[in-house]
């Protein structure tokens, strides 16, 4: 799977089709990553001592064949391949474009 924690997607199929957000969780043994806003549910839940109870909302995952990475310079769904760079770095980029891609929670760090 070549989707990361941080990177932004669009998702292909679906009720939320075409809706764009940040992973927050990739899961690569089940093939699925958890999307920000995408695939949301209301579930009940009960009060315990820390957290109160009532309705909350969550995100559920998302098959990863479902959604695309963004690409960076023009904004629709592409692939991603490795390649590269001129110090011999491993790096993703852009099937399209063939920019490179960064996720947000490498370049946060």
């Amino acid at each position: 799977m070549k989707l990361k924690k941080g990177d932004l997607v669009v998702v292909l199929s679906g009720k939320d089709k075409g809706k764009k957000g940040e992973i927050i969780k990739a899961m690569p043994k089940e093939e699925k990553v958890i999307v920000k806003g995408v695939n949301v549910v209301k579930q009940h839940q009960k009060p315990t001592q820390t957290t109160p109870g009532g309705i909350v909302e969550k995100e559920l995952p998302i098959l990863a064949c479902k959604v695309a990475v963004v690409d960076p310079k023009t904004g629709k769904a592409t692939k991603i391949g490795y390649k590269k760079d001129s110090e011999g770095k491993k790096v993703r980029f852009s099937k399209k474009s063939g920019a490179v891609i960064e996720s947000v929670a490498i370049v946060s760090k």
